[in-house]
């Protein structure tokens, strides 16, 4: 029951985050780890061991079929076993030799989880689980997302509006252009993220197939997991580990993803700004309170909720990459414990994206705004001006429109003017000082 729930992922945002229910629940990790183990005895048949020559290659879409027909009460069964094993992986190991006996398979059930430790399941599953979480619902909802703010940049490409650095009013530039900022940085850091492999461990108890290795000496272990993680679970193997994957490259992809979540949380604090300015207004919607004591308020609550719940995703992604990697000696648990939370800044950065998504849909251009702050400022064309005259020869312009400009509270069309027409310079020059505006000054 939501209402129960500890965790507001599981709790408030559910219909959120429920999608993600298929890659980072407890269910779903039993699920991934069975296919693991699935397909590890099938690549041992086809490996030629001699012992599993009577292997019939009909069986294997039986075999398959455990996972793709995988349900609840298969995980509870799994979950019962657990209970007498105190071991997640050896009750999988268990539910599949029972499943093996219904088969006709029990003479070849001892190679189910042969020569494995549980490891080799987990650094197999977990990477597995977290790119088809990328592929199938992060990356998706994330490109959307993108194209919102693309699609926004394109039909106000030409608008312009005052910029500011340092809070004060700066030369202008064009709204479609600051919003075409983060997409182009979002663009950047999406594509370092998808170029980070996706690395698994795969190599017995301390990486070395030694068990392999005792029971089958005269044949090529290393190849056989370089083999088997590649082409049977689409992933890359760490050759040389410990016992459990090294976890730099999810370090990386942690990283890759909180880069991101921060170009958003930026983007969240812009666009939170420009309302404040009216720059856009929000549409309403027919029964929503802003406010319990202020009936007025329409409040940019969705870009707020975004930039909190990216927040908290980057303090844990933060944390993933930087205790994830390092590990005493051989193994220590305290990788298992942090791994079973990787769901949880999933979970708020898929909130966090459609926040921002909602919030998009409600913003209208106060395009009117826009002008007035452009018309109360004509000032910040003091640059091009004085880079004009620069250009003339004209003798210390920078300090001349400084002595104009700096520190006064208003300067007007009519103060810019006064001073170019008494600039011992050519009416042809003169002419194109005059043309410049706080609308028309703003680049290429």
């Amino acid at each position: 029951m939501s209402l129960l729930a500890i965790s507001p992922i599981d709790g408030r945002y559910a219909d959120k985050t429920q999608e993600l229910n298929a890659y980072f629940s407890e269910y779903a990790l039993i699920r991934y780890r069975v296919f693991v183990e699935i397909q590890y005895f099938i690549a041992l048949c086809q490996y030629g061991l001699p012992q599993l020559s009577s292997f019939e290659e009909d069986k294997i879409d039986e075999l398959n079929a455990i996972f793709e027909r995988f349900n609840l009460a298969d995980a509870e069964q799994i979950k019962q076993i657990e209970r007498t094993t105190n071991h997640d992986v050896k009750a999988v190991e268990y539910f599949l030799k029972e499943r093996f006996d219904a088969y006709g398979l029990a003479e070849l059930r001892e190679f189910v989880h042969f020569g494995l430790t549980s490891q080799d399941v987990n650094n197999t599953a977990t990477p597995l689980i977290f790119k088809s979480a990328l592929e199938t619902v992060y990356y998706p909802i994330l490109q959307t997302v993108r194209d919102q703010i693309e699609q926004m940049a394109q039909e106000w490409g030409r608008v312009p509006m005052l910029a500011r650095t340092h809070g004060q009013p700066a030369s202008p530039t064009l709204l479609g252009k600051e919003l075409q900022v983060f997409v182009e940085r979002m663009d950047v850091q999406l594509e370092l993220l998808k170029a980070v492999p996706h690395r698994a461990k795969f190599g017995g108890a301390t990486g070395n197939f030694n068990a392999h290795y005792a029971a089958y000496p005269d044949y090529d272990w290393q190849r056989f997991g370089d083999d088997f993680v590649r082409e049977f679970l689409g992933l890359e193997r760490s050759r040389t580990t410990t016992q459990i994957e090294h976890y730099d490259c999810f370090a990386a992809q942690c990283q890759a993803i909180s880069r991101i979540n921060t170009i958003l949380i930026d983007f969240c604090r812009d666009i939170w700004t420009y309302v404040s300015m009216e720059y856009f207004k929000q549409k309403t919607i027919a029964g929503e309170v802003g406010s319990s004591a202020m009936p007025h308020k329409v409040n940019p609550i969705d870009f707020e909720n975004a930039e909190g719940n990216l927040g908290i995703a980057n303090a844990l992604f933060q944390h993933f990459a930087e205790k994830l990697p390092i590990s005493r000696l051989q193994r220590d648990l305290t990788d298992s414990t942090v791994l079973r939370n990787i769901g949880v800044p999933m979970g708020h950065t898929v909130v966090a994206l459609k926040s921002i998504q909602k919030g998009l849909g409600k913003l209208m251009l106060n395009e009117g705004q826009l002008f007035d702050d452009l018309e109360d400022n004509w000032m910040v064309i003091a640059e091009g001006i004085q880079v004009i005259l620069r250009r003339e020869g004209y003798p210390q312009p920078y300090e001349a429109l400084k002595a104009l400009t700096r520190g006064r509270s208003l300067v007007t069309r009519e103060h810019l003017h006064e001073f170019i027409d008494g600039l011992e310079i050519s009416d042809e020059v003169r002419e194109e000082l005059k043309r410049l505006t706080p609308h028309n000054y703003v680049g290429g």
